[in-house]
């Protein structure tokens, strides 16, 4: 890439950067300098990311790396998410591995997408952060819950009822909040947005229909892996033997 063309794309997204930041400085929401660092974070590991790609065709065994790299990352940050929760960081981890292996490997065995290896980490890449955020999702959503309806479980707990039992209707309802996202995503796909994995088959060369197919298997593995991830994340926290800790700021 010339440097003008960098130069460009770093002005370009300093700007965008500092308008948010602009607005929720105006607003006082209390994030600090977390949109920044995520942007220096990001810009870090994709340039990391590009050079692992460049040699993936090379080394095959790259791929697995990459993405036993990817599953790492998104168990940790999940399980920072529901360090809340009793049990909540082994719950996580399990529920993001889970869900990721469960939906990637489907639509891999499904022959939905070639063994090839750009194309696993493109499909594994996509299922584990969606997995992760259907989890960071729920996993606030139900400590949050839990805290604000806490005599409502220490009532059915008082009255001999198991932990699972008591927390069900909660559990439930931060399922359906968590799975939301990917529904209303699927759900307006080419009416509102289009979406990365269609624009990125597209400009690597497939044709619209190719584009199109890849995409829809993107979508119906993501509601796969976010409904594996928080349905059992939901289960594992059902078996917890404590309420949630208020989360600290």
């Amino acid at each position: 890439m010339p440097w003008y063309d960098v130069l460009r794309l770093t002005l370009g997204i300093a700007v965008l950067v500092g308008a948010a930041m602009v607005l929720l400085r105006l607003h006082r929401v209390p994030l600090g300098r977390a949109p920044v660092i995520a942007v220096l974070r990001a810009t870090i590991q994709l340039a990391a990311i590009a050079v692992l790609l460049s040699g993936v065709t090379q080394w095959p065994l790259l791929a697995l790396a990459f993405v036993t790299l990817m599953l790492s990352t998104a168990s940790w940050t999940a399980a920072r998410r529901a360090a809340a929760l009793s049990g909540g960081r082994r719950d996580a981890v399990f529920a993001v591995t889970v869900g990721s292996v469960v939906a990637s490997g489907a639509v891999l065995l499904l022959g939905l997408v070639p063994w090839r290896a750009q194309q696993v980490i493109a499909v594994v890449g996509i299922v584990t952060g969606n997995a992760m955020s259907t989890v960071t999702l729920l996993a606030r959503r139900l400590a949050s819950d839990l805290l604000a309806h806490q005599a409502e479980v220490e009532g059915w707990l008082a009255l001999g009822a198991p932990f699972s039992r008591a927390t069900a209707r909660l559990r439930r309802t931060g399922v359906r909040e968590a799975l939301i996202p990917n529904l209303d995503q699927t759900r307006n796909t080419g009416l509102v947005t289009l979406p990365g994995a269609f624009i990125g088959s597209l400009f690597g060369g497939a044709s619209p229909v190719e584009a199109a197919s890849f995409q829809l298997t993107v979508l119906a593995a993501l509601l796969l892996g976010g409904a594996a991830s928080a349905t059992v994340f939901s289960t594992l926290a059902g078996r917890a033997t404590r309420l949630p800790r208020a989360e600290k700021t």
